[in-house]
């Protein structure tokens, strides 16, 4: 890789020895006239004089380019192999070079491997052209792979050459939390409102995290305004280094203990215009993660892979923008060495992130400000810990939210829908929610409910309610804009209290979706958060449901814009539109120039889902008397998961879409929000049952699990199918119930401590390389492996063990790995799921609902490792009450198994604990029979089998207390 301008050692600040003042960066030598020289150096014109000397002369540079060419050629790694960024121009041991100066053309175009050329013509619909390209003053050379009308994710045939243009650090202050700097440009870019004094902010927040702002110092830009942590004192000793290159302005940011170049922004020009931000870096390596909301592989594909960012109404599907937007990535440090970083980009702005073979990376977005941080982890599991530090940690769920959900749209009758409940009852299928879609409503209006049809739907939620069971509703936020006067409180009461979204001329917006003409609540504004409240509370009155589903909140309309258009603005039609599905911000949304309290939609759109699900939460909150809140949103941004759950959107029936939910739950336990799940069996097309089987045999793992489908679809409930697939399903779902202690537990983790729930492979094993892009499997929390069938017509799985010892989950049997593939038997009534060693597991007897459940006997579950050691924990509250963390109203118990003795003690103590029974305890790789079990030095009775499984039976341990369980 060759960086877009030579650095010589004179142009690296180095921060680590911060200046006490400022300190003017030195130009001595600078040409005057340098600024106002071509980009690119002009052509001489051709003299009739001279012909016979420039065809002479045009054999000789013919010869000379082709073996120019040849050489290069013949030397330059093979495009398969991801480049290595050269060490940061300036650094020590790179030398002067050419002191800065641009190399001549076309040999600076030239040496510019195709892996880091970065697109200096990113605008969609355009067949780049020589003459195009040049206009910007870029390089234009036609790469091996697709043609410019078909680049987009390809080779860019039209790039930056060395010398184009950037910032200059012209001063550096060091201040209370880092340092502080200017960045002035002389020239001016190809894109309109260049912003040439920019303001630097470095700001060393943590030992373990850096933030970094680039702003306008003479005019206030939009930010994201949510709450992030603010320092008051400097890292005292930071895990990281920062090195300033002065011309042109880059960062790079190292790892410390390593040397690790994790961000590099000297590789690119830096672009700061009023609706054009581009900020260029190489990666540390091709193992990223993150970046939602995208249907991917879990390891993003880094070969010229754009990613863009803009909340969009649209089913799943691969490489488009879809529901919510997340600009975090998390990526695997190189060499395997188990390390790894975060980056997280403050932004809510449409934009494209380009990925690319560098490895390098773009963020490319069209408003707002370059507000950045680098999280240094050193583990995964500590990059996402800091991530959450600064987003916030996921809310605690009520229990019964880790329940099994039933859902349809069109079941036409709430007595449709009773029936339903009472058909999985009768069959003893676990079930703890049912959900009704919009047809529960009374023509689609909100904060209704239709009198024929659903006239009984309070008397089935009342019978939810006498059996352990809840009920959650949808709803919609466009609101129904012509209703007769009076006639319609929502709408009424909105416009007489301004909660609408207007017009730039003060008008109310209106678009349409299922209600037909509507009007969108500003959730910005917290005049709308209680008007939300006192609507939601009207309806509870009549209908007491427990929980909302927030949809079409990106928000989706069915006109683009509105019923009237859109003005033609700089923000309906910026100079650069990012990839994002129908070519314009407005698509299917709402006008970018709509206008909400707190900016322009422009600015706030895909804040949208967030900020209902903040006023929902709220809502139900208070409506439940201080009780936890369940809200499951479809559109998604940073900090979410304080406020609501997510499900991955309108799937399809396919194989496919089976397989791609385990990234996308997997995705967003990495962004915060792991009460996260797919529609089980596919919400649209029709299923098939062996699909179903498979689909609620993984749904059972999923944090959130649901079943849900679309109308006009054949029932897709487990008592729609044969008796086979139903007891498959019932099974299934009798194994999550009784794993709730284990899974409540890993919910407490993430809230307390930013931990995923479902958890990728490379989390636990970070030094196998091997685990890096497995999206076939998980874990649930670090012990419990979980290897789903993902195909049809087969009666075994493929699944890697990373080395160790493993134990079959059901059986116990023992299995060495040393970092192998195994073929498993997976007959369809089974999930494989295996035990590391090492893990104590609290599981529960099950039963129909969560309700009864959660009361029932523990049985605890030890995998011993080697040394015949194992570690667990649980915890314990009453399941629904708010901070009962924060207010110490929980219990903490953790096991410990140690030289043939488990023991159990109570860290934190509550009276919910002591409902609660140990009733039976298993261990996994007892070597040898024991001549005699004790508990609490008692004499107890046990059973041993073969496979070196040792069990005791009938304990009667109260929780609450302190116990020891030994054999000799």
């Amino acid at each position: 890789m060759v960086s877009y301008k030579r650095l010589s050692p004179e142009d690296v600040q180095f921060t680590n020895a911060a200046a006490s003042e400022e300190a003017p960066v030195r130009e001595e030598g600078k040409d005057p006239e340098e600024t106002e020289r071509p980009l690119l150096p002009r052509r001489p014109s051709c003299s009739a004089t001279t012909a016979l000397i420039s065809l002479g002369s045009l054999l000789l540079l013919v010869c000379g380019l082709w073996l120019l060419v040849t050489i290069f050629w013949l030397q330059a790694p093979s495009n398969s192999v991801p480049h290595r960024a050269p060490p940061p121009r300036g650094s020590p041991g790179t030398g002067g070079g050419d002191g800065g100066r641009a190399l001549p053309e076309p040999q600076a175009c030239g040496v510019v491997p195709e892996a880091w050329r970065f697109d200096c013509y990113p605008e969609r619909g355009v067949v780049v052209t020589r003459e195009l390209c040049e206009a910007r003053n870029c390089c234009f050379i036609p790469a091996s792979s697709s043609p410019p009308a078909l680049g987009r994710n390809g080779v860019p045939w039209c790039f930056y050459p060395p010398g184009f243009p950037s910032y200059s650090l012209v001063s550096v202050n060091a201040t209370d939390l880092g340092q502080t700097g200017t960045l002035v440009k002389t020239v001016k870019t190809y894109y309109p409102k260049d912003i040439l004094t920019l303001q630097l902010g470095l700001l060393y927040e943590t030992d373990n995290r850096l933030r970094v702002r680039i702003t306008d110092p003479s005019e206030s830009r939009f930010e994201v305004p949510i709450a992030v942590p603010k320092a008051t004192e400097k890292a005292s000793s930071p895990a990281y280094s920062v090195e300033l290159s002065n011309e042109p302005f880059g960062i790079i940011v190292k790892r410390t203990s390593t040397g690790a170049v994790l961000l590099n922004t000297t590789v690119a020009p830096l672009f700061y215009c009023d609706q054009f931000l581009q900020l260029s870096s190489s990666l540390s390596s091709q193992y990223i993660y993150g970046l939602g909301e995208h249907r991917s592989s879990f390891l993003h594909d880094i070969h010229w892979n754009t990613l863009t960012m803009w909340a969009r109404d649209v089913a799943p599907t691969e490489l488009t923008n879809l529901y919510g937007v997340h600009p975090f990535y998390l990526a695997m440090d190189e060499g395997g060495t188990g390390t790894a970083h975060g980056f997280f980009l403050l932004n809510s702005n449409a934009m494209d992130v380009v990925l690319q073979p560098g490895p390098a990376i773009t963020w490319r977005t069209i408003g707002g400000i370059l507000d950045f941080y680098v999280f240094l982890g050193p583990d995964p599991t500590s990059v996402i810990g800091q991530y959450l530090e600064v987003v916030g940690y996921p809310a605690m769920p009520v229990y019964w939210a880790l329940g099994y959900h039933l859902c349809r749209w069109g079941y036409g009758s709430s007595n449709a829908t009773w029936d339903v409940v009472k058909n999985m009852r009768n069959y003893g299928i676990p079930q703890d929610v049912q959900w009704n879609d919009i047809d529960y409503m009374d023509r689609s209006l909100d904060f209704t409910f239709d009198p024929t049809a659903f006239s009984t739907l309070p008397d089935m939620v009342k019978d939810l309610h006498s059996h352990g069971q809840r009920y959650v509703m949808m709803l919609d936020p466009g609101i129904s804009s012509v209703q007769p006067e009076g006639g319609y409180w929502p709408y009424d009461e909105g416009l007489r209290r301004g909660v609408f979204i207007n017009h730039t001329d003060g008008s109310t917006l209106i678009g349409k979706v299922w209600p037909g003409l509507t009007a969108f609540p500003d959730f910005s504004d917290d005049v709308t958060h209680e008007w939300w409240y006192d609507n939601l509370k009207r309806f509870h009155d009549k209908v007491p449901f427990d929980g909302l589903w927030i949809d079409m909140n990106e928000p989706s309309s069915f006109v683009d814009g509105s019923t009237v258009g859109c003005p033609d603005t700089e923000l309906e039609n910026p100079p650069y539109t990012p990839g994002i599905l129908g070519g314009l911000l407005r698509a299917k949304t709402l006008c970018a120039s709509a206008v909400q309290k707190t900016s322009s939609h422009y600015n706030m759109h895909s804040l949208y889902g967030l900020l209902e699900a903040k006023a929902s939460a709220r809502s139900v909150r208070h409506i439940h008397t201080l009780k936890r809140a369940f809200v499951i949103s479809r559109s998604t941004f940073p900090s979410q998961g304080q406020y609501s759950g997510h499900w991955l959107g309108d799937n399809r029936s396919h194989w496919k879409d089976m397989y791609t939910s385990i990234a996308g739950m997997l995705t967003f336990n990495l962004l915060g929000v792991p009460l996260v799940g797919a529609d089980i069996c596919g919400f649209s097309e029709q299923t098939e049952e062996e699909l179903c089987v498979r689909w609620t045999q993984l749904g059972a793992f999923y944090p959130f699990t649901r079943n849900h489908n679309s109308i006009d679809q054949k029932p897709q409930d487990p008592p729609a199918f044969s008796p086979a697939a139903r007891s498959a399903m019932k099974q299934s779902l009798l194994l999550r119930s009784s794993l709730f202690p284990l899974l409540y537990t890993l919910f407490h983790r993430a809230h307390t401590h930013g931990h995923t729930v479902a958890r990728p492979l490379l989390f636990e094993f970070p030094k196998d390389v091997r685990t890096y892009g497995i999206d076939r499997q998980f874990l649930w929390g670090k012990s419990l492996m979980v290897t789903p069938v993902l195909d049809p017509g087969v009666d075994y799985v493929v699944g890697y063990f990373p080395q160790g010892l493993w134990y079959d989950y059901y059986t116990g049997d023992s299995i060495r790995s040393k970092g192998e593939e195994l073929r498993l038997k997976a007959p369809l009534e089974h999930i494989n799921l295996h035990l590391r060693e090492g893990a104590v597991i609290p599981t529960q007897r099950p039963n129909t609902t969560l309700f009864v459940s959660s009361g029932q006997p523990l049985h605890l579950v030890s995998s011993l490792s080697e040394d015949g050691s194992a570690g667990g924990e649980l915890f314990w509250d009453d399941g629904e009450s708010i901070d009962t963390f924060e207010t110490d109203q929980y219990a903490h118990v953790v096991f410990t198994v140690v030289k043939n003795t488990m023991t159990s003690e109570v860290l934190h103590d509550h009276v919910e604990a002591s409902y609660i029974t140990v009733e039976t305890a298993s261990f996994y790789g007892v070597k040898m029979e024991p001549t005699r079990v004790m508990v609490n030095s008692h004499d107890a009775a046990f059973t041993y089998r073969a496979n070196q499984v040792l069990t005791v039976t009938d304990l009667g341990l109260n929780l609450s207390q302190n116990f020891t369980i030994s054999w000799i």
